[in-house]
């Protein structure tokens, strides 16, 4: 039986991704600890990936625990550079530069 995502979670997800500021990415391991749900950054990257069904959220501000980039989304280098955010190369962020530091 596949297992329907509620829409309260999805978007508890979608606004703290909201509130990651221009010029600063976090995690899918931070969203997840931010929203009480330690072990499930991949419930975060699944919800991201519906995203564009729910709004515009700035999503390309989201990476995995080691910088790197999503896998398959070209555009989202181009975003993150616009917004002043340094890459160590074509597919990783710098993490010590530019990732959010959020207050619980």
């Amino acid at each position: 039986m596949k297992r329907v995502l509620e829409e309260n979670l999805i978007y508890e997800i979608l606004s703290v991704v909201e509130e990651i500021p221009k010029g600063s990415v976090a995690t899918y391991g931070q969203i997840a600890r931010l929203i009480g749900r330690d072990k499930n950054a991949r419930l975060v990257g699944k919800v991201l990936s519906m995203a564009e069904y729910y709004g515009e959220y700035p999503c390309h501000r989201v990476v995995n625990h080691a910088g790197r980039l999503a896998p398959g989304w070209i555009e989202q280098g181009d975003l993150l550079r616009n917004e002043g955010i340094p890459l160590k190369d074509e597919t990783h962020v710098d993490l010590k530069k530019c990732q959010w530091q959020f207050c619980l």
